[in-house]
């Protein structure tokens, strides 16, 4: 018989690196104080055991299917996850306290179309809790079952039981396993509960949603290891001030990713948002100097967002560069190619630019369109409502090309722009009507 012994390691927390004495420092992530001590059992005679042998087969010969997917009843969940929910899937939800994970996987519960019973686990609320906030959302379906539950023997044991359609498990930093001496949340109980939930929902083809808590710098709390080792991975991001929330995808083993999904906070729950653009875009009659309107993308989804900027003379020695939705040293890089290549007198002013709506803009196509806010508050002039402006910007001022440009133009031209500019040298392969574009190889082609 094989003798048990223990052995103590000091584990990172963020990273999973371990160590056989503590360390102050990880060497491996650079993280401080991240160290936990814990027992982990050995068995003194392991050894390797063959089984059975695996055929391998020529890859492109033969006809595989695709797995069938079913639909969440969400079409916004069912764009973020490539078409629907596969079967055996296991899916990781995070995002900050309070911002909607619970809500949503509530709302998918109600409108998932399964014979069998769909099983929600909480290892954080009680029943009374969770069934007050299903109530408040409207939810009519009998077909959901609940339990709270923090050991993984007893929820694979209830998961064997109920042979559940769908099983949400709300969180997974909650759950702990008696084989592991160590509280639930550390690395070992993550890799070793994340991995037995795994093999259930494989050999069940039983769909899994797993909830995780995010740290302050916005990764799921636990090693990144938690991340390869699910098939898709998706982040509910928004602002506490708007009441927009966007899931993002960030792994997807079975569709696109970087794909997004929008919604709103209501009082009734969460609701899709069939025209984000609409959602970022001013529809005040009262038009005034420093607004530009810009063609980015989300995902895979083309929005229209609106950039304000304001200009106004110093009243200090040093003048004030403030940036809310895009980063200030993109900012500060862009004023000093309006300054150098075009004259234009922004070291006298303080300069401050808002994206509406709450958003942020990291890609390089909003450039053109924040140089145009810029100049027009700076020279009190007004752009026209119906223009909208798509393209990078050069150190020397030229507009460079940017990445899907239909899709684009097309969302501009669905809410009824006029003039559309764009980069001189890129490709467009839809017919679009010819005096909508503008093509302009320099800020000099917009800007006088």
């Amino acid at each position: 018989m094989a003798k048990i012994r223990q052995k103590s390691l000091y584990i990172c927390q963020q990273c999973g690196y371990e160590s056989a004495k503590w360390l102050g420092k990880c060497p491996e992530c650079n993280s401080w104080s991240s160290f936990q001590e814990e027992i982990r059992r050995e068995k003194k005679d392991q050894r390797i055991q063959f089984h059975q042998p695996v055929q391998a087969s020529p890859l492109l010969k033969g006809d595989e299917q695709p797995p069938p997917r079913m639909q969440t009843g969400l079409p916004e969940l069912d764009r973020t996850l490539g078409g629907g929910v596969i079967p055996g899937v296991v899916v990781m939800i995070g995002g900050d306290p309070g911002i909607g994970k619970s809500t949503l996987m509530l709302q998918m519960l109600d409108t998932f179309s399964n014979q069998k019973p769909l099983l929600y686990i909480s290892g954080e609320e009680s029943k009374s809790q969770v069934q007050l906030r299903a109530r408040r959302l409207g939810l009519k379906s009998e077909n959901i079952l609940f339990a709270v539950e923090t050991n993984l023997q007893n929820l694979l044991f209830l998961m064997d039981q109920t042979g559940p359609g769908l099983v949400i498990i709300d969180s997974i930093q909650t759950i702990g396993s008696d084989e592991i001496e160590s509280i639930p949340g550390n690395v070992s109980q993550l890799r070793t509960c994340t991995a037995a939930l795994m093999r259930y929902a494989k050999e069940s083809g039983t769909p899994l949603f797993l909830i995780g808590h995010v740290t302050k710098e916005g990764s799921i709390a636990g090693p990144r290891v938690l991340e390869h080792m699910v098939d898709t991975v998706l982040y509910f991001e928004g602002d506490q001030q708007y009441d927009y929330r966007i899931l993002r995808s960030t792994k997807n083993r079975f569709g696109p990713v970087n794909e997004i999904g929008l919604f709103q906070m209501t009082g009734d729950g969460l609701k899709a948002i069939k025209n984000p653009s609409q959602l970022f875009l001013d529809s005040s009659d009262n038009p005034m100097s420093g607004n530009a309107v810009v063609a980015v993308m989300e995902g895979n989804r083309p929005f229209l967002v609106q950039v304000q900027a304001l200009v106004t003379k110093t009243q200090f020695g040093m003048p004030q560069r403030t940036a809310s939705g895009i980063d200030q040293r993109r900012m500060n890089l862009l004023l000093a190619v309006l300054e150098k290549r075009f004259r234009k007198p922004f070291g006298f002013h303080d300069v401050f630019i808002k994206v509406a709506g709450g958003l942020r803009l990291d890609e390089p196509a909003a450039d053109l369109g924040i140089c145009m806010a810029l100049v027009s508050s700076l020279e009190e002039t007004l752009l026209p409502a119906s223009h909208i402006y798509i393209g990078e910007v050069g150190l020397g001022g030229e507009i460079r090309g940017v990445s899907r440009i239909d899709e684009r133009i097309k969302e501009a031209l669905k809410l009824g722009f006029s003039k559309i500019y764009i980069p001189k040298r890129i490709t467009i392969s839809r017919d679009f009507p010819s005096d909508i574009i503008v093509r302009i190889n320099n800020l000099n082609g917009v800007i006088h």
